[in-house]
């Protein structure tokens, strides 16, 4: 049933994968072992990482473009200024914290550090990258925020240069503030963060495996569900049009996606399960096993097992080499 195949997805992390590769001794990568190799490879990356931080913090301090708003044009910005339902500061929470912890639980079941460290890396690629993005149109369109007439006049007055321009007298912070209206950013952000997570949980619970458990969709749909919810608060707090929530969600999803696709195949995939890095260690340890199989110092190892003295009426011992990884992946390329 399909329920059943919604509540077994923990099964996916240990059994192992049809029509694809499977999953070979997943312990062999973890973050003591392979941690700090792996973090020296994508050191690039994570410099880069840091540029955009300070890129994105020097766009939030950058003055964005003050449109020319005439007095025809305050009919549709008379809304009333409120606080934000979504918090600020709760963005990062939800949008970054929560997906990692997220990938901190398929790592605690599966210990596969290259899954770990490429969705942390991915997300934080994907909310930085979409929050440069948004803050670069923000400041560059400068459209004015639904009420944006009592950020400009407080007490109500109105106040208009020969041109017809409005001459602001609230506070500078506000006004500043009440010309970043397009893109959403809480939105973009949410779409970002949450959408990365939902790709991640389509392809470890196998959402599109083609059996039919439509209940699996349920998951997937759920942080995109309170990446909308965010959205339309944006909205309802008058803080954004919803030509502003539209466009910040498709530009958070759509950076999301390349984001992902970069460390994971696509969740449609036999392998969606697992990042791209995770299988080309498990080929570089079937070559490795293979070679070593076949070199001399195993082949003088077989030979004296095979010419030791034994006593009359005992068969010879045959010489056998385990490897439980490489026995794995010789069983799943049967």
């Amino acid at each position: 049933m399909a329920w059943r195949g919604l509540f077994s997805f923990g099964k996916i992390w240990a059994s192992t994968q049809q029509g694809g590769r499977r999953q070979v001794d997943p312990a062999a990568h973890t973050i003591k072992s392979h941690g700090a190799t792996l973090a020296r490879n994508h050191f690039q990356d994570w410099l880069i990482l840091l540029l955009l931080i300070v890129i994105e913090v020097v766009l939030y301090l950058t003055h964005p473009f003050y449109r020319f708003v005439g007095r025809d044009m305050m009919e549709d910005l008379k809304y009333p200024m409120k606080d934000n339902t979504v918090p600020i500061w709760a963005v990062p929470l939800y949008a970054i914290l929560l997906p990692m912890a997220v990938f901190l639980l398929f790592y605690m079941r599966r210990r596969d550090v290259y899954d770990l460290h490429h969705s942390i890396l991915g997300l934080l690629f994907a909310v930085l990258i979409t929050g440069v993005l948004t803050d670069a149109i923000k400041n560059a369109v400068g459209r004015p925020r639904p009420d944006f007439f009592w950020r400009c006049f407080p007490d109500g007055i109105e106040v208009y240069d020969k041109w017809g321009d409005v001459v602001c007298h609230g506070k500078d912070s506000d006004i500043r503030e009440g010309h970043k209206s397009f893109p959403s950013g809480h939105t973009s952000w949410s779409f970002a963060g949450l959408g990365f997570l939902s790709l991640y949980l389509s392809g470890k619970i196998k959402a599109f495996d083609g059996r039919g458990h439509v209940a699996k969709l349920c998951i997937v749909f759920l942080p995109l569900l309170a990446a909308c919810l965010v959205g339309i608060s944006r909205v309802d707090d008058y803080w954004h049009h919803w030509q502003d929530v539209f466009a910040g969600g498709i530009l958070g999803l759509v950076v999301a996606t390349f984001c992902y696709m970069q460390f994971f195949p696509p969740p449609y995939s036999n392998d969606g399960w697992g990042p791209y890095a995770y299988f080309q260690a498990m080929e570089e340890s079937q070559t490795n096993s293979n070679a070593n199989r076949n070199s001399p110092a195993v082949q003088a190892i077989h030979v004296p097992a095979v010419n030791q003295p034994r006593r009359n009426g005992d068969a010879p011992a045959p010489f056998s080499y385990h490897s439980p990884t490489l026995e794995a992946m010789e069983l799943g390329l049967k």
